[in-house]
């Protein structure tokens, strides 16, 4: 499986495991080459901070986001609303390889 496809898993992971209700998946390539992925939540509360890196590898959990942030070159989350429902969005973009 290809890191990004990998990316797009864990962020989807983390809706589901994390919150209570629906999960989605969004996934856009922008001109001149950024690939954004995605994932909206029912869940109203930040995501927890990606532990660096190295803190990732000794965990036994909390690894996903880490190696998503280590690995995209942006990650971000932003409040969203979705077919009248709050939650929030957990995104990485990454340039073409």
């Amino acid at each position: 499986m290809c890191h990004r496809a990998r990316w797009a898993a864990e962020l989807v992971a983390n809706a589901v495991r994390h919150t209570k209700g629906p999960a989605a998946l969004r996934v856009r390539w922008s001109p001149p080459g950024t690939l954004r992925i995605g994932a909206w939540d029912a869940g109203p509360s930040p995501p927890q901070p990606p532990q660096t890196l190295a803190a990732a590898l000794e965990a036994e959990d909390g690894r996903g986001l880490a190696l998503v942030r280590a690995r995209s070159d942006l990650w971000r989350w932003q409040p969203f609303a979705r077919d009248g429902s709050w939650g929030k969005f957990v995104w990485c973009e990454a340039g073409a390889a």
